[in-house]
């Protein structure tokens, strides 16, 4: 048990580990109701062992299952650049942002940086005192530092559900909303090709300060199905992509591995995979779709990539 502040205990209960995975609930008792934060562990895996791995293990390892707890907010820590990802689907009562032992900070921001970006509808975000009122589709960058982060929704019939990814801060930079009429948008892909899409760059170095964090939105455009083809890797950074806009009875099958050595996983609506930097990361939707992506690494250069051509796919 650790003393968080007066009249709040943090507890850390570890769960059984399921391969790379180390789960572990973080339950806040207040003088009212306990909160419960969910969040686990992931460890980085060699391209080589990946290889040999099954459908269930590439699921355990890389794929994020739930991402929106009502009420809640669930995080999973990867040893890929540290970089952590999860959500929030808050209720009209905010919901604290409380950091964890392994952080060994006294606040969740002290070293890092974080990006939100809602889905659903209209959110609240209470940092270092101020209010900053979140639309669907709008993200907001939170820096270094920043204490005392909560979230909270507008309407409890529209509950806001937040993407939420964080990566280690070496400098301070201003909490700051993006909308999206203040995107970088670029237009790629062609209806002929089937990868006709829409590129929102939201939080990148061309729309605000970041240390290492970039974000952003893509959206396919109606009868086209292909994001990221032709494909890349970038060894310098990593990357977790989140498919949202998905029907509840269509799936998008996600391509990773190396170029040469390539499995997939079948995504549905609201699930979220971790991409290491050795992996290509691309996908085809039975159906239209949009996706976040984020990624953190050496550097904030969003151009930097080594494409694979179509022919090299194996």
């Amino acid at each position: 048990m650790h003393t968080f502040a007066k009249n709040i205990n943090i507890f850390e209960k570890s769960a059984k580990s399921s391969g790379n995975h180390i789960p572990f609930f973080l339950i806040i008792l207040t003088d009212s109701n306990p909160i419960l934060m969910q969040i686990q562990f992931t460890y980085a895996v060699h391209p080589q062992d990946f290889r040999s791995y099954d459908t269930s293990r590439i699921r355990k390892e890389f794929v994020l299952e739930s991402i929106f707890p009502q009420g809640d907010i669930a995080l999973t820590y990867s040893l890929y650049d540290r970089y952590i990802v999860g959500g929030s689907m808050p209720g009209t009562t905010p919901v604290a942002l409380e950091t964890f032992d392994e952080l060994r900070a006294d606040s969740f921001l002290e070293r890092r940086e974080m990006g939100i970006i809602n889905v659903g509808g209209e959110a609240t975000v209470q940092a270092n005192g101020i209010s900053y009122t979140v639309g669907h589709k709008e993200a907001i960058y939170l820096g270094k530092g920043t204490k005392d982060v909560s979230f909270a929704s507008s309407s409890a019939e529209t509950p806001a559900k937040l993407y939420i990814n964080s990566a280690p801060a070496h400098q301070t930079f201003p909490t700051r909303l993006v909308k999206q009429e203040e995107a970088e948008i670029v237009e790629l892909g062609s209806l002929e090709t089937s990868n006709h899409r829409i590129i929102k760059k939201l939080l990148v170095n061309s729309i605000i300060d970041t240390c290492q964090l970039q974000m952003g939105m893509t959206e396919l455009k109606t009868g086209s199905v292909w994001n990221t083809m032709p494909a890349h890797v970038h060894n310098r950074r990593m990357e977790a992509y989140f498919y949202f806009d998905l029907p509840a009875d269509q799936a998008v099958c996600h391509f990773m591995g190396e170029p040469e050595e390539t499995r997939h996983m079948w995504l549905h609506n609201e699930q979220a995979i971790l991409c290491p930097s050795w992996s290509i990361h691309c996908g085809s939707g039975t159906s239209s779709y949009s996706f976040i992506w984020g990624m953190a690494g050496e550097n904030i250069d969003y151009g930097d990539m080594d494409h694979a051509s179509i022919l090299e796919l194996r």
